[in-house]
């Protein structure tokens, strides 16, 4: 056989082999998602990513700023005061496997809505919580779900949905702090930021205020 009809045949065959392995890739089950977002602020946004980074269907979590004025706002500027912004949290998720509205659920749940002036230990404006919607259907839903976690507990929401705005990513410092083994000096000691957290989480007393408010359905004390 001719060395040049030898290569094209081989070219083809790899060719023909390349085509079949992306179409078996692409049929494959369980690779298709859609990926949709959600934007909440509740207190501290350590808390609200390691909350939600627990839930089956969540993809990803980001801690940021948003519902404020001021661009590229820096983790000193927001907490002192002045820019208009929450802690919030962007989540990511799969919407074949989790609805925005049991999202929403989720997050009711896991906060005290009933306070205006921050949330638990952290007082001030940019611990409020919030509901961002991205889209009217979003707004629709948000507000159904706080009707509904209004009427559960008895006592009257203070969180609002509100219309959202520009994310800006927080610090890499503060991305899945609750997690990290990198180590740091605190209050605590030496130690790393994953056990920093857990101390701050508690002295904080937020699981015990949610579950004195929402007992059993409260999805996160632990």
């Amino acid at each position: 056989m001719p060395r040049t009809r030898h290569l094209t045949m081989f070219k083809t065959s790899a060719l023909v082999l390349t085509i079949t392995l992306v179409v078996m890739l692409r049929a494959a089950p369980g690779e298709a998602r859609s990926l949709e977002t959600a934007i909440v602020a509740g207190g501290c946004f350590w808390c609200v990513e390691a909350d939600f980074d627990k839930v089956d269907g969540v993809v990803e979590t980001v801690s940021g700023f948003t519902g404020g004025h001021v661009e590229n706002p820096s983790y000193k500027q927001v907490t002192r005061g002045g820019t208009g912004h929450y802690e919030a949290v962007k989540i990511t998720y799969d919407a074949d496997r989790l609805s925005y509205r049991r999202l929403l659920d989720l997050f009711f749940r896991s906060i005290d809505p009933t306070d205006a002036g921050g949330q638990f230990c952290d007082r001030g404006p940019s611990y409020r919580t919030a509901v961002f919607a991205q889209t009217e259907a979003q707004a629709q839903t948000a507000r159904a779900a706080k009707a509904d976690a209004q009427a559960a507990l008895g006592r009257k929401i203070v969180t609002p949905v509100l219309e959202a705005g520009e994310f800006y990513p927080a610090e890499d410092y503060h991305q899945n702090y609750y997690a990290s083994q990198e180590r740091i000096l605190t209050r605590f000691g030496w130690v790393t930021k994953a056990r920093a957290y857990k101390g701050y989480r508690k002295g904080c007393g937020r699981d015990a205020r949610v579950e004195a408010l929402w007992g059993d359905a409260a999805p996160f004390v632990h």
